[in-house]
């Protein structure tokens, strides 16, 4: 059936769950349901997987439950790869990492010509495995101190006359207005540019211009002035898969249909 946030938080102080893993969308929907106060937790440790998790609802997460939401990033194919969690005297936590790689793997970031890359820049997340550097067509960079940070599917790569953008900080710019419920950031065709960016917005309030401009601004202030969302389309749910992703490939391909029809 369909996820019950509320139903999750009873659960969690009924049986004292002292672990807790879950997508990044469950946390958001948790924060978004406003139950969490009304109940009383004996968790330890908190952890997500599957995709980003944005600064509001980690924020969120640590206030609820009382300890940091951690990052575990893997592939269905080899399993967990990087994590960010507490525990290692020698593996500090640092919010808004993937972490570093488990005990015995090799994690690097590649461009374009399969070099590894400074730290700071970003390419491609790739592992090493049975003597190859497997792809996982994930974007990240790495920083000074060996920590890797997630930049996205590189499916969800917009490039708009000649910019290239992450529709993941697209996303978390526009989850920083306390209206905003949920959002989802993809390229849609455009004449001029090759693409722009479309976003689409779940939110109680109502989806005017005035909202509209509100969004576009807060993105404005927080990225480049061509990341913003040239279109905005308000929704009462985004696509998900059986995971609790948002599921972007979804939404481009209505976009497509709606085009051609």
């Amino acid at each position: 059936g369909r996820f019950d946030a509320e139903r999750l938080l009873k659960a969690l102080q009924d049986h004292q769950t002292t672990n807790l893993s879950a997508a990044a969308t469950h946390y958001r929907m948790m924060r978004n349901s406003g139950a969490a106060a009304k109940y009383q937790y004996s968790i330890r440790k908190l952890s997500f997987t599957g995709e980003p998790i944005d600064s509001e609802t980690a924020a969120f997460a640590e206030a609820a439950f009382g300890t940091p939401v951690c990052s575990m990033y893997g592939t269905t194919e080899i399993g967990v790869i990087l994590v960010n969690y507490p525990g290692a005297a020698d593996l500090p936590v640092k919010p808004g990492s993937l972490g570093k790689p488990i005990p015995g793997g090799r994690v690097e970031v590649h461009d374009a010509a399969g070099q590894p890359c400074d730290p700071g820049v970003t390419g491609e997340l790739k592992v090493w495995r049975k003597g190859a550097w497997i792809a996982t067509k994930d974007l990240g960079r790495i920083d000074a101190d060996g920590y890797f940070y997630h930049g996205g599917r590189a499916d969800d790569v917009i490039i708009s006359a000649g910019w290239t953008m992450s529709a993941v900080e697209i996303e978390n710019a526009i989850l920083r207005h306390g209206d905003v419920r949920e959002a989802a950031a993809i390229g849609v065709p455009d004449a001029l540019r090759g693409q722009v960016v479309k976003a689409f917005v779940v939110s109680e309030r109502a989806g005017d211009d005035a909202f509209v401009r509100e969004l576009q601004d807060l993105v404005r202030a927080q990225l480049s002035q061509h990341e913003y969302p040239r279109q905005v389309e308000f929704v009462s749910e985004l696509p998900k898969t059986p995971a609790g992703k948002v599921h972007r490939k979804v939404l481009r391909e209505r976009e497509r249909a709606a085009a051609i029809a």
